[in-house]
């Protein structure tokens, strides 16, 4: 038996990760700090791997120590030998190595600037370090470096965060304004939940090279696979198990002009990969109590887009769905940015004759829709991984959005 040790394990990807991996029984224990030592002693489990806040607790548990785990001052990784004793090793400087040369990261003679001073920045200055980072500057909240005083750093070749700051469930925060480091070539962020945190959109729109933390996660886990199977596992299973969550954890969401057929493809979508549906315009109708047309004429326009922006981003934090938004909805950058988030966008192009007009205060007319096709077309390119044109016929549509994301 296998397993990860933390305290608070309920959002853990580690049991999908090694079921990917091996044939071998892997649970969550999660324990309070006055349960460790009987952990610790207990030998029925072969090795099990730690989370926060415990990593430094299982290095002063163990009996031995790898050369990375001493150099790092925690372990992730814990051994349970032939002979009883527990050897510890630290999988998390694979893990980040990896992340960084998978996003084109070269820290030789470059200027690091690493965000946030705890356990896991420690392992990404001690990589930086290695791979020959010419300075590295470390910023806290209290520190020498800190975030008022920024501006002396904004030469920074490659920028790393190892905070909380923009982990679900509080989206869209953000420690720097990524523009002020003009001679950054590389963002990497350790928070995978959102797959996107709003530092790396920033890096998208601003043409950086970038990368979450979920490869360092599948790497590290990798790593700690084979001690635990004692097999060497090829480094494309990295990239196998990593390609195979983005897949399930991605949602697939479709944007284009009301009648454009998102709600139609997307459930067809959804009953095919067995996803959940969701649509936002819906959810605006449920939170309200009324239709769509009663809170235009009731409260206005703008008053819609502020429900309808708390609802796109409430559909967009979660993983895993098929989504289909209002055809508005691209109008607010707020709403562009929840999308970005976690999602694959799909734009839903229809010829604007054939969009339907019934029902819909802002396209009641075709010479309406043509003046907000017009508007909205180049809002919806910019923010889509996708174009697909579309018709009458929803199963051929289907095909060509399965092509795209598949």
């Amino acid at each position: 038996m296998f397993g990860l040790l933390g305290r608070k394990l309920g959002h853990s990807l580690s049991p999908q990760i090694h079921a990917k991996l091996g044939d071998y029984k892997y649970d969550l224990f999660c324990k309070e700090p006055e349960e460790l030592e009987s952990f610790f002693a207990d030998k029925s489990l072969k090795g099990y791997n730690v989370t926060i806040p415990y990593k430094v607790n299982a290095f002063n548990a163990c009996d031995e120590l790898s050369q990375r785990a001493k150099k790092i001052g925690s372990v992730n990784t814990c051994i349970r030998r032939p002979d009883g004793t527990l050897y510890g090793d630290n999988t998390d400087y694979f893990g980040f190595s990896y992340m960084a040369k998978k996003a084109g990261a070269d820290f030789r003679d470059k200027k690091v600037l690493i965000l946030g001073s705890g356990g896991a920045s420690l392992t990404v200055q001690i990589v930086a370090r290695d791979e020959g980072a010419r300075e590295i500057i470390v910023v806290s909240r209290t520190g020498e470096n800190n975030y008022k005083n920024l501006n002396l750093h904004y030469d920074s070749d490659i920028i790393v965060n190892t905070t909380p700051v923009g982990m679900y469930p509080n989206n869209g925060e953000k420690l720097i304004e990524l523009s002020h480091f003009e001679k950054c070539t590389c963002v990497l962020d350790l928070i995978y939940n959102p797959l996107k945190t709003q530092l790396l959109i920033d890096a998208e729109i601003l043409g950086k090279n970038y990368a979450n933390g979920l490869s360092m996660l599948v790497a590290q886990a990798v790593k700690s696979a084979e001690q635990f199977i004692d097999k060497k596992i090829p480094e494309t299973e990295i990239d196998r198990v990593y390609n195979e969550l983005l897949l399930e954890r991605r949602n697939i969401l479709f944007v284009g002009m009301p009648g454009s057929g998102k709600s139609t493809v997307g459930k067809l979508l959804a009953q095919k990969l067995g996803r959940e549906f969701v649509d936002t315009d819906e959810m605006i109708v449920e939170k309200e109590g009324r239709s769509i047309p009663d809170i235009f004429a009731t409260d206005g326009e703008g008053y819609f887009r502020d429900v309808e922006e708390e609802c796109v981003s409430q559909a967009c934090k979660e993983m895993g769905r098929v989504i289909a938004t209002g055809g508005g909805a691209v109008i607010r950058f707020s709403n562009r940015f929840s999308m970005k988030e976690n999602s694959v966008i799909i734009f839903l192009d229809r010829d604007v004759s054939s969009l339907a007009t019934d029902g819909r205060p802002l396209s009641s007319s075709i010479e309406k829709i043509k003046e907000m096709y017009g508007i909205r077309y180049p809002l919806y390119g910019a923010v889509a991984d996708f174009t697909v044109k579309t018709n009458d016929n929803a199963e051929v549509t289907l095909n060509e959005v399965l092509k795209c994301v598949f």
